[in-house]
């Protein structure tokens, strides 16, 4: 791995246009409110589903964004919603593992050739930089969720390689659990927890990362600012057991609901992996974040078989195992930074009366 010193590009916002596929998620609502408080000119929503456009323009009240109805498998859809566009945050995809693990043709139709349609247009329209959101679970992959997803960053690096310098730039990123956002394990935990319980968890022992949605932004942000043709970036974060995040939010909360265990879903791992060896030795260190270059080799098979790299035996997986662990004090100061889960203790506070010493970490 190369150390590098933790660098951003400046960017000029003033008169770009950005485009959010995916952009009434958790993600996308978010990187709209950091983009136009940035100074962008115009930030664009496309997305499948008209009642949460509709829930975001009225709640945002802002004349810079657009919404567009539209689906990723769709080419002319995602072409309309192109035209002008300076930069594409490609965040639709389809992100629930057992879903995906009963309907992987879906998973396909979205994942990989809705991907491939949203690179094709940012290439035709000229765009200045795609950068396609992605998982910790495309490395080693074991489900059709993760493994849709490595093919998008396949597809990625594949447009990439035929594009002259100047031209636009495709990146991806990845990133795990992102806290607190839509499908995070941690809003239905706070639910159980109101409710009673049982919690219900798959395997106390299992290891996440933990990403508040401010960094995943972050991430995002400097792909962006920083990205070579093909690069896949890296955002570093601690993990801790899923039985250490059950115990911190039951410390803040002031409970001690019972804990269920009902074991692992389908296609689900025990501990999540953002980088392969492999990868790791060919990483640039920028700092909290690393830089994975593509393999820029042509389709020379010779080379492969005469070329190589030596991997030193020290280096390891960067997986949710090995890196930084938090403990249950940790963690609860973590999300006590989370806005959505302050303003859920406001809430049990008021409705029982519990002192606000059940926030102390």
């Amino acid at each position: 791995m190369t150390p590098t010193a933790n660098r951003s590009a400046t960017v000029n916002s003033a008169g770009k246009t950005v485009l959010i596929t995916g952009g009434t998620g958790s993600f996308g609502k978010t990187m709209a409110k950091h983009l136009l408080d940035q100074g962008y000119e115009q930030v664009r929503i496309f997305s499948r589903d008209e009642w949460k456009q509709e829930e975001m323009r009225v709640r945002m009240a802002e004349p810079r964004l657009r919404f567009y109805i539209g689906d990723v498998r769709s080419r002319a859809s995602v072409d309309s919603a192109m035209e002008g566009v300076d930069l594409v945050f490609h965040a639709a995809a389809l992100k629930q593992v057992p879903s995906c693990e009963f309907f992987p043709m879906e998973a396909v139709a979205t994942n990989i050739e809705g991907s491939n349609n949203v690179i094709e247009s940012a290439i035709a329209a000229r765009a200045e930089c795609v950068v396609c959101l992605g998982t910790d679970k495309a490395v080693y992959p074991i489900n059709a969720m993760g493994m849709t997803k490595a093919l998008m960053e396949k597809v990625a690096q594949s447009a990439a390689r035929r594009l002259d310098p100047g031209e636009t730039r495709i990146c991806s990123v990845r990133y795990g659990n992102v806290m607190y956002s839509r499908g995070s394990v941690i809003p239905l935990f706070i639910n159980q927890i109101r409710e009673g319980g049982p919690l219900t968890v798959t395997e106390a022992a299992m290891t996440r990362f933990m990403l508040p949605l401010r960094d995943s932004v972050r991430l995002v942000e400097f792909a962006f600012q920083n990205a070579r043709q093909g690069d896949v970036f890296i955002k570093k974060a601690a993990a801790c057991t899923i039985g250490d995040l059950i115990a911190a939010l039951q410390k803040l909360f002031g409970t001690n609901v019972e804990v269920q265990s009902i074991g692992l879903r389908h296609g689900e791992k025990l501990h999540e992996t953002l980088a392969s060896l492999a990868e790791v030795h060919r990483a640039e260190d920028m700092g909290d974040f690393l830089r994975i270059p593509m393999d820029d080799r042509d389709l020379n098979y010779a080379k492969f078989f005469s070329e190589g790299e030596q991997v030193s035996q020290q280096l390891t997986d960067y997986d949710s195992e090995s890196t930084e662990q938090l403990n249950v004090s940790e963690v609860c100061e973590l999300l006590l930074s989370l806005p959505e889960v302050r303003e859920q203790l406001d809430s049990w506070k008021s409705l029982t009366n519990v002192s606000s010493t059940t926030r102390d970490c």
